[in-house]
């Protein structure tokens, strides 16, 4: 195998990106289990104030709407499984 980018970019560059190159692009998507769970886990860390997170969730709530562009979504309920999944899609995606 050659050198295969990886990008880790917003859903309007992703789909961008997507477009330009097709079949040869896996685009995945990690969802939270909800906005809801989303916003506990980001309080509970403890390191950014009401506001900055209150944008993150807005951010999240937009980008959620986009994820049915993507080939595939990961569920990130538990972070070992989602990122076991990813792995297993990225795996099957350069095998084909």
């Amino acid at each position: 195998l050659g050198k295969i980018p990886v990008l880790d970019i917003d859903v309007k560059g992703a789909i961008n990106v997507q477009k330009k190159i097709g079949a040869n692009c896996l685009s995945i998507f990690i969802m939270p289990p909800s906005v809801e769970i989303l916003k506990q886990r980001l309080e509970n860390r403890k390191t950014e104030k009401t506001e900055s997170i209150q944008m993150r969730l807005d951010k999240a709530a937009y980008e959620i709407s986009f994820s049915n562009q993507f080939n595939a979504i990961i569920q990130n309920n538990d972070l070992a499984l989602a990122c076991a999944e990813t792995e297993k899609l990225i795996i099957n995606f350069l095998n084909k």
